[in-house]
């Protein structure tokens, strides 16, 4: 790791005392989802329908390298694969609302009509790849009006940070990437909601030495390895 980088890293374990990593998130994760938990563990006829609704842009859409879409080795359905191993007897929909390109602007302009009108159980939120270009200030009031709609419907809710861009230095503090990851673990915190930090779960992969081509499909997509390191890092709450 060259001078530059050292740098950067050790400024990162400064931020991180104001930013705190996915698994010391906003909430506890053992407990966050215990109602649902319980209701996966029901078998019929007591059991119900869980919906998980994914909402945000190409990366949970499952765009792997455009056009080409990979629906089945994306993080929403890699996560079904492990909750139905983990809960045998529970009925779960896995329901993608994402469109890729989106921003959070307009993801938040068919919220109600696109997204709560699936009844979801929980809600996960991912966005800021691409609110780079819509900016810091419009991107949170998009965040948080999306976020109080749905706990106002007693939703659950959970908030991803940046999947990478190979273009950025994942290492960078200063870059707009991590400027938008750490508003999204301010708004978990805010609103006392899950957080999974995919930003610092690819860091990760670099600083143990990895490269970040090994998780990508192409520049700005994850391929099924990133993808899964997304999926698992969900799963945590359900365990």
């Amino acid at each position: 790791m060259n001078k530059q980088r050292l740098i950067y890293a050790a400024l990162l374990f400064v931020l991180a005392s104001f930013y705190p990593r996915s698994q010391y998130g906003p909430v506890d994760k053992t407990t966050y989802l215990e109602e649902l938990k319980n209701e996966l563990e029901k078998k019929w006829p007591e059991n119900r329908t869980i919906n998980l609704v994914f909402h945000g842009h190409s990366v949970p859409a499952g765009y792997f390298k455009t056009p080409v879409v990979n629906t089945l080795d994306s993080y929403p359905f890699l996560l079904l694969m492990k909750l139905k191993a983990q809960y045998p007897y529970a009925v779960i929909n896995v329901i993608n609302t994402a469109i890729g390109g989106e921003n959070a602007l307009n993801g938040g302009r068919r919220f109600d009509s696109e997204v709560l009108t699936h009844r979801p159980d929980i809600l996960f939120i991912d966005y800021s790849l691409n609110d780079r270009g819509l900016g810091l200030e419009k991107a949170l009031q998009a965040w948080n009006e999306m976020i109080k709609k749905a706990l106002a419907r007693d939703v659950k809710v959970i908030l991803l940070t940046p999947s990478p861009d190979q273009r950025v230095d994942v290492l960078n503090p200063n870059d707009e990437l991590e400027q938008h990851r750490n508003q999204v673990v301010k708004l978990a915190e805010e609103h006392g909601i899950g957080l999974v930090d995919s930003y610092q779960l690819f860091r990760d992969r670099v600083l143990a030495g990895d490269s970040l081509s090994h998780y990508m499909s192409q520049v700005n997509h994850p391929n099924r390895a990133g993808h899964q390191l997304i999926a698992d890092e969900i799963f945590t709450y359900f365990e």
